[in-house]
């Protein structure tokens, strides 16, 4: 644990890990008295983080509810791609000329590793990979406030981890996943390049084009 962050920011980490991974589902409303059990702590400090999370708009508070993780329409979905797309874009721009060989290769292993997670299934794993992935590049923009915004943003892509039991989805998921991946591809290449301008295009008009963002009702 990092000795500088206040019990609030823990809890907000905790929570926002357990919206990343599916843990908490949309539209349940949060049980504080558990995190609160899990956590051993008061309630104090986890209602100051459930209260900062919906300030951010990653959770909503809802009226006789509570607080409770958002759904996703295909309207905000499209909002979102156009914000992050922009800034995914400058964050590459921004790290082009500080990646080494080594992020590369890190980047070029998780695009394997994501091939095989489609072809199994295991679309946790995949999701997995893709952030690791997207972070080789945007931990290095040397822009705190950037990496910052683009994880909150982030988080409003909920995570569906029942989807692998939906097998009239399957095939249509696969082949959405390979062509996003041949994306992460191209991104290497243009990293590769040093082509920073054409690689912000490329992640902003392509890799999060607005025109697919109803994907992320499905995927």
């Amino acid at each position: 644990m990092n000795s500088y962050m206040s019990l609030k920011d823990h809890v907000y980490n905790y929570i926002a890990d357990q919206i990343a991974d599916g843990t908490l589902l949309p539209e349940k409303k949060i049980d504080e008295k558990k995190i609160c059990s899990e956590l051993n702590i008061s309630r104090t400090p986890v209602r100051e983080a459930l209260i900062q999370l919906s300030s951010e708009g990653i959770l909503l508070n809802v009226p006789r509810k509570g607080f409770v993780v958002p759904s996703l329409g295909e309207k905000k979905a499209a909002e979102l791609y156009a914000v992050i797309g922009a800034l995914d874009g400058l964050a590459a721009s921004l790290s082009c000329p500080y990646i080494t060989e080594k992020h590369l290769k890190n980047m070029e292993f998780y695009t394997s590793a994501m091939d095989v997670a489609i072809g199994s299934n295991n679309y946790e794993m995949y999701h997995m990979q893709q952030m690791l992935f997207h972070s080789t590049y945007i931990d290095e923009c040397g822009n705190e406030i950037l990496v910052e915004t683009l994880d909150k943003l982030k988080m409003k892509f909920l995570k569906k981890s029942h989807i692998e039991d939906d097998s009239s989805k399957e095939s249509e998921i696969r082949d959405i996943l390979y062509r996003t991946n041949e994306e992460h591809k191209e991104i290497i290449r243009l990293f590769r390049e040093k082509n920073a301008e054409e690689l912000s295009s490329y992640i902003n008009k392509t890799h999060w084009a607005s025109d697919l963002a109803h994907l992320e009702t499905i995927v």
